[in-house]
């Protein structure tokens, strides 16, 4: 039988980190929420940036986001300087960040990519479709 009288202490920040988290969640509006917030707690956790979409992007009515300039550069962070990406992890990648996949599509057929994606192809295809 648990211990009921032993007091749990609440680390000083988590109030804060919880709060954030929660409007970055709101924010964002992921499909795959779970894994979001192992991704956005990863991304804290390495220095990175967390996969959230700023107050100026519109959540969709599809929920699905639109791509920006600032979804690309969280993308551009998380591939991390490697020249090849894997298609599947960037569907994942893609996903998290409630990006159409029908655009992922898009591009891939586009650039004619396979299974091994030139990242700095893909990102250069990915911005063209910006002014669409």
């Amino acid at each position: 039988m648990p211990q009921m009288d032993k007091q749990i202490c609440i680390p000083p920040e988590l109030p804060e980190l919880l709060k954030q988290f929660t409007k970055a969640a709101l924010r964002t509006q992921p499909q795959d929420l779970i894994q979001w917030a192992a991704d956005y707690f990863g991304a804290l956790t390495r220095g990175d940036i967390p996969p959230v979409r700023d107050g100026s992007q519109p959540v969709a009515s599809s929920n699905f986001a639109e791509l920006t300039p600032e979804l690309l550069k969280i993308l551009h962070s998380r591939v991390a300087g490697r020249l090849i990406i894997h298609v599947n992890e960037l569907g994942q990648m893609w996903k998290v960040l409630s990006l159409p996949p029908e655009l992922l599509n898009s591009v891939i057929n586009v650039g004619r990519f396979t299974e091994e994606i030139e990242w700095l192809k893909f990102l250069a295809l990915a911005c063209s479709a910006l002014g669409v």
